[in-house]
């Protein structure tokens, strides 16, 4: 079975800086990976290489089977990416922002509709303009627009970031259920706790090299209820 992710010695940069500096990595389809390591290890940096948004400088690096030197540009539409900005349109409506995205990646405006509802933005919210919104809202908002575009591969950098309690909840609900049903994640988080009910493996990054690649044992909390 071909990985989702396959890296050999990927390099990336921040300038000039290495902020990967030969990164192996292969990820098989359906997994759950837990991305961690301290800050200024290359966490977000690794994702923004795999959803085609830093050019590959060295090595070699596939995701979902395109090559990241010569086809980035497919994998940005396979792929959902949530960063710590959300990548909104901030003068687009609720609505009007998870509608582009949606069809910007295939999807329908069904799917913009089940993802608004699923995060409680299809009240009062739709028609607001994002601008206006709060952090945790706009983060809602993201959410439901990776949601709404039914990616292959998830990538979430710290996924939880200025959510309730409930809403954390619910994407936690969401992931299990995207990668029960073949969807494939890779995600840093501060919350470990949440991460290791979920995750199959932990990689961990120093430097920007992984020094470590552990399997989790699978346990109740891991499964999709």
């Amino acid at each position: 079975m071909q990985p989702v992710i396959e890296l050999r010695g990927a390099v990336a940069l921040l300038g000039r800086f290495p902020a990967l500096a030969g990164v192996d990595l292969a990820v098989a389809p359906g997994e759950i990976v837990l991305v961690q390591g301290p800050n200024g290890a290359g966490k977000s940096t690794l994702l923004r290489l795999c959803a085609g948004l830093l050019p590959l400088r060295g090595g070699e690096g596939r995701v979902l089977g395109a090559d990241l030197r010569r086809a980035a540009r497919d994998v940005r539409r396979r792929v959902g990416y949530l960063g710590h900005r959300t990548g909104l349109y901030e003068e687009l409506s609720v609505h009007d922002n998870l509608q582009f995205w949606a069809r910007a990646s295939g999807a329908d405006d069904a799917d913009a509709q089940r993802a608004m509802a699923a995060f409680g933005l299809d009240g009062r919210l739709r028609d607001v303009e994002v601008a206006r919104l709060s952090a945790g809202q706009r983060r809602r908002v993201a959410l439901a627009a990776l949601v709404a575009r039914r990616p292959e591969l998830w990538l979430l950098d710290e996924p939880h970031a200025a959510l309730d309690h409930d809403t954390r909840d619910l994407v936690d609900r969401l992931v299990l259920e995207a990668a029960a049903a073949g969807a494939t994640v890779l995600l840093a988080t501060h919350e470990h706790e949440r991460a290791d009910a979920m995750a199959q493996r932990t990689v961990t990054l120093v430097g920007g090299v992984v020094t470590s690649d552990t399997a989790v044992p699978a346990t109740e909390a891991s499964r999709v209820p």
